[in-house]
């Protein structure tokens, strides 16, 4: 399945208390679980101004659908064409 980087404009997101990302957290579980197996959230990062999500899923659409249903902003969607490292130099 593809995989995408949601990038979430959320004032603040630097900010948040464990307990405010452990509700964001569990919410966005909850919607997966609803969703089925063919979306699946890899792990996120939390800058100063934004969160940037890693996912897995079958298409753009049940990314934006998530994003929906849970009431969390996806102001990008960007699929991923590929993934480097260090040793992609080797």
């Amino acid at each position: 399945m593809p995989k995408y980087v949601i990038e979430r404009d959320i004032p603040g997101a630097g900010k948040l208390s464990e307990q405010e990302l452990r509700a964001i957290s569990q919410k966005s579980c909850g919607v997966l679980s609803k969703m089925g197996p063919q979306i699946q959230w890899l792990q996120s990062y939390v800058t100063g101004d934004k969160i940037y999500c890693v996912y897995i899923a079958a298409n753009e659409e049940l990314v934006r659908e998530h994003a929906q249903q849970g009431g969390f902003p996806a102001n990008r969607v960007s699929e991923v064409a590929s993934v480097i490292d260090p040793t992609t130099a080797e």
